[in-house]
Order: structure tokens, then C-alpha cells, then sequence
């Protein structure tokens, strides 16, 4: 009896072995083509809804980098109206940044300060001089707000609005718990651009011929300025053409040049 026990325990484990084998077969294969980091900015907010329901019903998992800003809804992205919609897309296993609270822009550095420009908020328009300890306090309020409306931290990452950076902010990040993320050349998705000289079309067509493996890409949650909103016209058709192409998606918690610190450092709310 216990022989025959040891037996089908033995085939069992070989079954299992096979099984996982030609899972991971499956999943190169469906992968063929590498993989994609998609990211999105906060932005107007006025196609958030659309894209995380394009994003579920493809079972993607994206990045998001938060900012307190104007919507459609005339209140602000990082206000307490918006936690159902956070809590949902934490819920969903997406992964969160810090895009600073004020969407604050680089306008110089200078000595041991920078000038930064905060494009909303109660110095919005007005040039800012900041030390270390202000930058790590704009970027940790966008975490602040996020962990109270979800329970969860932020992740130990962030992006500069306009992807404006320097050597004296990217290290400051650092040393307060943030590593930058910006994008691939490719992985620039235009929705910020006027639709007249970049139709959706276009947009659609440069980014299935030109993402390569391993590109981060970059859209908002919607744009007051573009006349023809590019989520619904694009982001399905992108999504089934990258899939058909061979391309899978993951969080930057996966990306090879980010997975370590993510590692080092957890979650920016545990630090």
C-alpha cells in the first residue's frame, strides 16, 4: 500500500511537473513579442473611467502617477470624491507614483535650492524656491492623500511633470524614498498633442509599429486641450494590436531597471 502510495504520488508530481512546464511554454509564447509597461498621469480625468474598464476587461495591470489636479468633474484628482475610483484600481492591482501634489515643474536649480513652478494649488503660476525637505514634502503629500483614500502606500517611485528633471531633484528623490520613471521614445502616446496635426489614427498607427520590448509608455487620464480625446479612439485598438503582436504588460514593479529598488525599498508608505 505504501508503495503504491509512493507511486502515485511520483506520477502526481511529474504531472505537475509537465503542467507547469507547458504553462511557461503558454506564457512565452503569448509573450513572443516582450513585454510593455504602460503608465498613465492623472491629467483632467475625463476618460479615467473608460480606461480602467479598457484596462479590466483586457486584464492589464497598469502604473499611475498621481497629481492633485483640476477634472472635469470640477474638483481635484487627489480630492476624497476620487477614492472609490482609487480604491477600485488598487483593488484591480494596478501601481501607483508620485507625480507630485501641485504638478509642480522645474525651473532651475540653484545652489543647494530649486525653482519650481506649481502649476495648481495655492502657488499656482508662481516660481517656488525649494530645499530638499520641501521637494520630498510635495512628493510625499501626493502619497499621503492616496494612502489615506486607499489604505494602501504608494509605491517608491515618481515622475516629473513634462518629465523635467535635474541631478539635484532626481537625488533628492532618491534620498527621500522616490526613484523617477520617465518613458520610451516610443512609448510616448501623443494624447497631449493637437489632434488636428496628430489625428488618433496616427497616434495608433506610429505606436503599433514602434514600441519594442521593455518600453515604458506614457498617456494621461485625459487632456483638456486635445479637441479629439485620445482614449476612445485609441487605447482598445492599441491594446488589441499589441496583444495580436505578441505583447504582454506589466507593472514597473516588474520592469528589470526598477524591480530591484522596489525591492530595497517596498512600499514608500513603509519607509
Amino acid at each position: 500500500m505504501a508503495r503504491l502510495l509512493i507511486r502515485i504520488l511520483a506520477v502526481l508530481a511529474s504531472m505537475l511537473a509537465l503542467a507547469g512546464a507547458a504553462s511557461a511554454a503558454d506564457a512565452a509564447a503569448s509573450c513572443r513579442a516582450g513585454t510593455l509597461y504602460l503608465t498613465f498621469d492623472t491629467g483632467s480625468m475625463s476618460q479615467a473611467e473608460l480606461i480602467a474598464r479598457t484596462l479590466r476587461r483586457h486584464h492589464i495591470r497598469a502604473t499611475f502617477f498621481l497629481a492633485s489636479e483640476p477634472t472635469v468633474n470640477h474638483d481635484n484628482s487627489l480630492d476624497p470624491t476620487w477614492a472609490p475610483y482609487w480604491k477600485a484600481l488598487a483593488a484591480d492591482g494596478h501601481v501607483f507614483g508620485s507625480h507630485t501634489f501641485d504638478h509642480v515643474y522645474l525651473r532651475g536649480v540653484h545652489g543647494d535650492k530649486v525653482t519650481m513652478r506649481p502649476q495648481f494649488g495655492a502657488q499656482g503660476g508662481k516660481d517656488v524656491a525649494m530645499t530638499a525637505d520641501a521637494f520630498c514634502t510635495e512628493l510625499r503629500r501626493s502619497a499621503k492623500a492616496f494612502q489615506s483614500m486607499t489604505g494602501q502606500p504608494m509605491a517608491p517611485i515618481w515622475r516629473a511633470p513634462g518629465g523635467r528633471t535635474a541631478p539635484q531633484t532626481l537625488a533628492w528623490a532618491e534620498q527621500c524614498g522616490f526613484r523617477h520613471v520617465g518613458w520610451a521614445p516610443a512609448g510616448f502616446l501623443g494624447d497631449e498633442l493637437s489632434s488636428e496635426k496628430f489625428p488618433n489614427q496616427a497616434l495608433l498607427d506610429r505606436a503599433l509599429r514602434d514600441l519594442r520590448d521593455g518600453d515604458i509608455t506614457m498617456a494621461h487620464l485625459g487632456i483638456w486641450s486635445r479637441k479629439d480625446p485620445w482614449a476612445p479612439g485609441v487605447l482598445e485598438p492599441l491594446l488589441t494590436g499589441l496583444e495580436q503582436k505578441g505583447f504582454c504588460f506589466a507593472t514597473l514593479r516588474e520592469h528589470p531597471r526598477y524591480k530591484d529598488w522596489f525591492q530595497q525599498h517596498g512600499a514608500e508608505g513603509r519607509r
